[in-house]
């Protein structure tokens, strides 16, 4: 069998539902070996930073020639109106999970806002085309199994660079690979689209659609690249896990980490 059959062969087999498993499985299986590292690190912020650099450098490299450019050529042909009415799609698509940590963190008030959120830009904002819960006293929560393993008292753990997907650190990794593993049984997307290719598409133009509108927020990062988007996402990390209730040095840029 040549490679050309056994490449094909393979992909018959890891259909989408398939290949999320199998992702969330191994980002699991990483991370629980990460977690075994001694606590000797804790005190230190980024005890890997030689190797995270190496990965940052890669991520870059892959975003210049690749991320970016489309992302630009995404926002000179798609008009304002309708690129804010792809985000807000992707953004509703994403509240069952929001829900599911409002409830794991004991945030039931939350929760019910959310499962509201939900259902009105469900259905009065056309598939969430339009954010008109927003416009009735219910606010946008940036809930995910990180915040949820924060709350339980799980330690933040070193500072990790994941090759493509960006910051994180050994928590939210974790907290990653369960929110893909329960992607399947929670979001609207994944239920909805059962055909391969077009869910890839979806989810290609999710992440196309996140990463243009980075666009304009860069010019925000200075100094040392790495050092600037460490310190941006660790305190921002913080300021969500403590509902706000710590000082946030990045508050004018909340569009621009939320994306990120």
């Amino acid at each position: 069998m040549s490679l050309r059959d056994a490449l094909g062969l393979m992909a018959q087999l890891i259909d989408k539902d398939g290949f999320m498993k199998i992702a969330g499985l191994l980002l699991a299986a990483f991370c629980s070996v990460v977690l075994a590292v001694p606590s000797v690190f804790a005190n230190d912020q980024d005890p890997w930073e030689s190797w995270n650099r190496k990965v940052f450098e890669f991520n870059e490299t892959v975003d210049y020639y690749s991320a970016k450019p489309l992302a630009m050529a995404y926002r000179n042909v798609t008009p304002q109106v309708v690129d804010d009415a792809i985000t807000n799609v992707f953004s509703n698509l994403g509240e069952p999970l929001v829900v599911v940590s409002d409830l794991a963190q004991g945030k039931f008030l939350q929760a019910l806002s959310d499962t509201g959120r939900f259902l009105v830009n469900s259905t009065v904002g056309i598939l969430g085309i339009f954010d008109v819960a927003r416009h009735l006293g219910m606010p946008k929560h940036n809930e995910d199994m990180g915040q949820v393993l924060a709350t339980w008292g799980v330690e933040s753990g070193p500072y990790l660079m994941l090759p493509l997907l960006g910051p994180s650190t050994v928590r939210d990794a974790t907290g990653f690979a369960v929110d893909t593993w329960a992607l399947n049984a929670l979001d609207p997307q994944a239920q909805a689209l059962d055909n391969t290719q077009v869910y890839y598409s979806s989810v290609f133009m999710e992440y196309l659609d996140l990463r243009a509108d980075l666009v304009p927020a860069e010019g925000i990062i200075s100094g040392d690249r790495y050092s600037f988007i460490r310190s941006l996402y660790l305190q921002r990390r913080e300021f969500l896990i403590n509902d706000g209730q710590v000082k946030d040095e990045f508050e004018d840029f909340d569009d621009f980490e939320e994306d990120f």
